[in-house]
């Protein structure tokens, strides 16, 4: 189970160059713009969602300042009407708490039944996430955190998000 050690290390293993900034735990993004960290304008926003009769469940990574449609976000992907997932799930799929979601949650996936969906917005640039845990923010490529994913055999679906 990786966990905020085990997201550094992956990263170093990779040679994957980043900036990690600690600051209090944070539970929403107007939590997060309210601390005087730099780069803020760089920190994604993630959902973790599921179909209506919770047969496939999506992390959705997105810029912070954007919000999701998800009857849109659904016709794109495709799946079938979507919602949050639970607290419930999120743990035991992704290991992951509450406020603590992020794309490489993916990686705790055993399952690989869990399909990150990027917008395409997020090409090419820096983005911040969360290392497993809400008490810090580490910036990097996009790029790099799409290739670790992909790396690790989960899916990815790039889509633009409205």
């Amino acid at each position: 189970m990786l966990n905020k050690q085990g997201f550094y290390d992956l990263l170093d293993r990779n040679n994957i160059v980043y900036e990690s900034i600690e600051h209090p735990a944070v539970y929403t993004m107007e939590e997060i713009f309210s601390y005087q960290i730099p780069h803020t304008e760089h920190i994604v926003r993630n959902l973790f969602l599921r179909d209506d009769k919770k047969r496939n469940y999506y992390l959705v990574t997105i810029a912070g300042t954007k919000s999701v449609d998800l009857r849109s976000l659904g016709e794109k992907i495709p799946s079938r009407k979507l919602s949050f997932a639970s607290e419930k799930d999120l743990l035991e799929l992704l290991g992951l708490e509450k406020g603590h979601v992020n794309p490489m949650g993916v990686l705790n996936n055993i399952q690989k039944n869990v399909t990150v969906v990027f917008d395409k917005d997020l090409v090419g640039q820096k983005i911040g996430i969360h290392p497993m845990e809400n008490t810090a923010t580490v910036f990097l490529e996009f790029e790099d955190v799409k290739k670790l994913i992909t790396d690790q055999g989960s899916s990815v679906v790039m889509c633009d998000v409205e």
